[in-house]
């Protein structure tokens, strides 16, 4: 068959008789499908926002509207909701974001110093009963957290730790989050053993291949650790409800509570607001970082 033949066979063309060829689409019906994808898919999209858009613009209405419009179009809208919930709480909102922050960064410095230390022991040292242990690492991905609570609460109140951050930050430490040990494991696995032969010729022990070969080379890893860490912890409502007692020791996803009140009358407008206050963060974060998430997990073999 000739190259001119097979031009006129291609889909959406006629044959040497001038008959349209079965299964063969013409550029508008390919066009019309294209865009109704897209309108399907923008609906979805709308469909999955629309809470948090009712959330913004629930916001900036009056206390008294909130309820009885539940529509996101509206024009009577105000900034007082925000001026009243950042001081009507024991202590300007702010304090409660800078507790949220500590501990968020605290748990992103302890996952990856201690995760990236097991991974890379996991991955390329060679001792008794690592398959056990790697095992019994994953094996408490399904460890429900309910499970370890008395324990761990009755250990940290015979340290002391009660109404402190340690329990929320320490544990990072002890290299606790199995996911992201096991993601940092894919990862170095790829590496190439070249590096690491190479570097033990120049008489580099495991801690300079650590630091030097490993940490530079799983940027990645460590981002989507990072960023998964500061998700995870930043929304975090059940830990501190457990360990912190003190009000001005509180996160923002705790101090949220006190614009509840059962026995009078709660200020969901203040509540909407620094709730908007506190997205804004993961918002940003998420925006920085979408790429390290996805090449984090495309190189790591996660799928």
């Amino acid at each position: 068959m000739t190259t001119e033949t097979e031009t006129l066979l291609r889909p959406g063309r006629t044959d040497l008789r001038g008959r349209r060829i079965a299964g063969a689409r013409t550029p508008l019906l390919q066009r019309a499908r294209s865009i109704g994808k897209h309108l399907a898919l923008s609906a979805a999209s709308l469909l999955m926002i629309y809470p948090l858009i009712w959330l913004v613009v629930s916001s900036l209405k009056p206390n008294d509207q909130i309820f009885r419009d539940l529509s996101v179009f509206t024009t009577d809208l105000t900034l007082d909701n925000y001026v009243n919930g950042w001081n009507d709480l024991q202590a300007p909102f702010g304090v409660f974001l800078f507790n949220s922050s500590v501990i968020a960064l605290g748990a992103i410095v302890g996952n990856l110093l201690s995760c990236s230390m097991a991974a890379y022991a996991f991955a390329r040292l060679k001792f008794r009963g690592r398959t056990l242990a790697f095992v019994l690492m994953l094996g408490s991905i399904m460890l429900p957290f309910q499970v370890l609570l008395v324990p761990q609460f009755l250990i940290y109140k015979e340290l002391g730790w009660l109404n402190t951050f340690l329990p929320l930050i320490a544990p990072k430490f002890l290299a606790t989050e199995a996911f992201f040990i096991f993601l940092m494991v894919q990862f170095i696995r790829g590496l190439p053993k070249e590096l690491f032969e190479a570097a033990r010729m120049d008489g580099a022990g495991h801690f300079r291949s650590y630091f030097q070969i490993t940490l530079p080379m799983i940027v990645p890893s460590l981002a989507t650790t990072a960023i998964f860490t500061f998700i995870w912890t930043w929304g975090d409502f059940f830990g501190p409800l457990i360990y912190v007692r003190l009000p001005e020791l509180f996160p923002a996803s705790l101090a949220l509570k006190g614009f509840l009140d059962a026995q009078s009358s709660s200020d969901y407008g203040s509540m909407f607001a620094m709730s908007v206050v506190s997205l804004v963060p993961l918002f940003l974060i998420f925006l920085f970082g979408q790429r390290f998430l996805i090449k984090g997990s495309a190189t790591s073999g996660i799928k």
